[in-house]
């Protein structure tokens, strides 16, 4: 089983959306969390060692998660997906987004 971690800043739009969209995928287990000191679960050296895959939503991102963590990043791939914080949580328009970044990072279904 891959384990994904989605990361933005206070893991209350992007990150727990694109848990929402994938908590369902074959093969895969997902957790979100957000850089910011008052993220709603922020990030922790756990979740890092945890996970497998890394998604970022902005490239501020990847570069915090360098600088804090980059003992905990082990082997895990980071990847950043480019979302601006533009959007709201489950907006249909993220959905799309987050559904083409991500799923060619993806099992097969």
């Amino acid at each position: 089983m891959q384990t994904i971690l989605f990361i933005c800043g206070q893991n209350r739009l992007r990150s727990p959306t694109a848990e929402h969209v994938f908590a369902d995928w074959p093969g895969i287990e997902v957790a979100s969390a957000g850089l910011k000191h008052d993220a709603d679960v922020p990030v922790s050296n756990e979740l890092v060692q945890w996970a497998d895959l890394i998604f970022v939503m902005e490239k501020s991102h990847r570069r915090k998660l360098a600088e804090k963590f980059r003992a905990s990043l082990g082997g895990a791939r980071v990847v950043c997906l480019d979302i601006p914080d533009d959007y709201e949580f489950m907006q249909p328009e993220l959905v799309r987004l987050l559904e083409r970044k991500v799923t060619p990072f993806l099992p097969a279904r």
